[in-house]
């Protein structure tokens, strides 16, 4: 039997497909794997509101002297279960614990349990603390990639953990603390750029906005970073990262958050961090 050219030219060409592929798959520059390990430096502003109705929010750095500059580990992974590194999922870690104390200059109120307007006079000295947990974890796809760009839109879910409150020591003492667990799902879109084969131009941006009942809540999470990758498996980057999440809830409509008030957490922040990818 004759084998035709075209016949054998075709074969040929399958042939080299199935050896190149894993090549290319290989070079590609968007990692399968990577951990990023890093220290996060930020400038908090911290609102709280207790109680239902309008009220007056505190300002729990200006009046009660937490700490505006605060800083954190942070944990960042990501791993691409594809061939075609298309889908991906990232998972992220970090929290702020602040502590402050202060002789208050101005009267605070707010609502007890019950309803009831309370005031914390001026003069008095109050401890304060607010803990604030953030859990991510994210699908994205890139609907455009190649060896420089890389577009993906995502699907993600915030769980927040906070936990704040505090103790005033005056003619009257008073004392009351909130916790709850706030799980956000967000929307966003991821930019990455290969600038050379060692720098990497990276950033995301996720929203979300949501009302239900007497609960509303937010989410705006930009981010933007450079790395350098001098190394196979390891390198730097330095990224900047910005934050605006708002609580506001009236029982429990909405699950996780079993809270009456308001909360309205904001930091802007520097991250140094070193990556381990392959």
């Amino acid at each position: 039997m004759r084998i035709k050219p075209k016949f054998l030219y075709v074969c040929i060409a399958a042939s080299l497909l199935l050896f190149i592929q894993p090549a290319i798959a290989e070079d590609t520059p968007w990692e399968k794997f990577s951990l990023n390990l890093g220290y996060f430096i930020a400038n908090t502003d911290t609102g709280v509101r207790l109680g239902s109705g309008l009220g007056v929010s505190i300002d729990m750095e200006d009046l009660l002297g937490l700490d505006s500059t605060n800083s954190a580990g942070r944990v960042d992974a990501s791993w691409r279960f594809t061939d075609n590194r298309r889908h991906r999922l990232d998972f992220q870690w970090f929290s702020f614990r602040r502590d402050g104390s202060r002789t208050i200059g101005e009267d605070i109120h707010y609502k007890d349990t019950d309803g009831n307007d309370q005031v914390i006079e001026a003069g008095t000295y109050v401890e304060s603390y607010f803990d604030f947990d953030i859990y991510q974890v994210a699908y994205s796809y890139s609907f455009f990639q190649d060896d420089r760009i890389d577009l993906a839109g995502s699907l993600g879910l915030y769980v927040m953990p906070i936990d704040f409150g505090l103790n005033a020591t005056g003619l009257l003492n008073v004392g009351w603390s909130e916790r709850f667990t706030a799980p956000l799902p967000t929307l966003g879109i991821r930019a990455d750029f290969a600038i050379t084969p060692k720098w990497f131009f990276r950033s995301g941006l996720e929203v979300f906005y949501l009302e239900i009942g007497e609960f509303a809540g937010s989410i705006i999470d930009a981010n933007v970073a450079i790395e350098y990758l001098p190394w196979k498996n390891f390198g730097f980057g330095l990224g900047f990262d910005s934050l605006n999440v708002h609580v506001e809830a009236d029982g429990e409509d909405y699950p996780g958050v079993d809270f009456k008030g308001e909360v309205n957490f904001q930091y802007t922040g520097l991250q140094l961090y070193a990556k381990l990818y392959f």
